[in-house]
């Protein structure tokens, strides 16, 4: 008697061997990410602790004396500190102020279909930036706004105001138009039931919008490098001090880069849980 064998064995043997294929590509994929994206970050926190001789030498790896000589050098220059002061003063206001024009906007086209007026904002988020630094110049020269703050808020708001704007709009048209007419019906305007009931079910895309508007407001060196003065100078310009024409102190750069990363990365993880809520809800609400 001749036994065959059943002809899903064969089937499910194939299957988990393409899961398990499957796997091993996901977690090689992560792996060279991760790879990719982590070791300049640890090289950079590993810099900021040796001197310009050991940055500059191959051969030291990650076996070697730290010190906290960049540190202190970075500190007692003191332009560190202020700029940061000004970073931060510019980064919550344009992106608080960003924020309240663009997620009111974002639910107006979410709810009212005004796609040709949200079109006219994604321009902001087209035209190189770079091409507008001239006649913002005259204008903003032209205003006595050069070497303030209210400059570099406002040019900061032209990207963040259409950046939080097109990642709101989704998450609105996502979000059930039930709950704002159920408000409607029990008294609420329409602003009413979206400023009641809306607003506090959009929390988590709101946080990641803003979260990223602060990023490049934190971020941005063009807009500092043209618009700012020394009272009013950002941390990616002080950054650029570091680097002179005969020479670069790469020890005192990379102990500042640290610096003005880690309020960044901090604020990251702590947000992660809506950072992560935010960039998926538009994409699986419906």
């Amino acid at each position: 008697m001749t036994v065959t064998a059943s002809p899903a064995a064969p089937t499910a043997a194939a299957r988990n061997r393409r899961r398990t294929l499957l796997s091993a590509a996901r977690a090689l994929a992560v792996t060279l990410v991760v790879l990719l994206f982590g070791l300049p970050i640890v090289w950079m926190f590993a810099a900021a602790f040796k001197t310009n001789v050991q940055v500059t030498d191959p051969s030291v790896g990650l076996w070697f004396t730290p010190t906290l000589e960049n540190f202190r050098a970075v500190f007692e220059a003191g332009q560190i500190v202020r700029s940061m002061g000004n970073s931060l003063l510019v980064g919550v206001v344009s992106t608080v102020l960003s924020a309240v024009i663009a997620v009111p906007a974002a639910w107006a086209v979410g709810r009212f279909a005004m796609h040709r007026a949200a079109s006219l904002v994604l321009v902001a988020r087209i035209v190189p930036a770079i091409s507008l630094l001239v006649p913002w110049y005259y204008l903003f020269a032209q205003a006595g706004l050069v070497g303030s703050y209210t400059v570099l808020v406002l040019s900061h708001m032209f990207v963040s105001v259409p950046l939080i704007m097109w990642i709101m709009i989704s998450f609105f048209a996502g979000l059930p138009v039930e709950l704002e007419e159920a408000a409607q019906v029990d008294g609420l305007s329409a602003f009413g039931a979206f400023w009641r009931i809306t607003l506090p079910l959009a929390a988590p895309g709101t946080a990641t919008a803003s979260l990223l508007a602060f990023v490049f407001s934190w971020n941005n060196f063009m807009f500092a490098l043209v618009f700012a003065d020394d009272s009013t100078q950002t941390v990616p310009v002080t950054l650029f001090n570091f680097i002179s024409y005969a020479s670069t102190d790469w020890g005192g750069l990379m102990a500042a880069t640290t610096l003005i990363t880690l309020p960044v990365l901090i604020a990251a993880v702590l947000g992660q849980k809506y950072l992560i809520a935010g960039l998926t809800s538009g994409a699986t609400k419906g």
